[in-house]
């Protein structure tokens, strides 16, 4: 998926309304323009505005059926917008075993202050007194 349209699909599911077309689409099946529109305070030419967007951004279809025009939602997009979002997701987790790694490595080196004795001297901090340290 090219940055451009990942984009468009992103500024597209910004909007809550369009949001949650999306998600009735996804839990109800395919619906007519109509159907979508009625649970809004808003026109059918406003909800139509917003199924264009979500149409040119590719989430949505709509086709021909007789007399109606369903619009279909096209979950395929989410597969690809998954895998995007799951390639940050590990590189994020690397950084952070990575940090982990260093924090403990940092530990191990120093000791942890937290698991001497209250009246160790090592768990005090710099400048500290017997009395501020007991006060906490």
């Amino acid at each position: 998926m090219s940055d451009d349209r990942l984009s468009r699909v992103f500024a597209a599911l910004a909007d809550p309304t369009r949001r949650d077309i999306v998600a009735r689409l996804a839990d109800g099946g395919d619906a007519t323009v109509g159907e979508l529109a009625e649970p809004y305070a808003v026109s059918v030419q406003a909800v139509s505005k917003h199924l264009k967007v979500l149409e040119d951004a590719g989430l949505v279809s709509r086709r021909k059926d007789a007399q109606r025009r369903p619009v279909h939602l096209e979950a395929d997009v989410f597969d690809l917008m998954t895998k995007w979002i799951e390639r940050y997701r590990r590189e994020a987790e690397d950084r952070f075993r990575r940090l982990d790694a260093v924090l403990e490595s940092l530990d191990d080196e120093r000791g942890d202050p937290l698991d001497a004795p209250v009246g160790d001297q090592a768990a005090r901090p710099a400048g500290a007194s017997r009395t501020e340290e007991a006060a906490s």
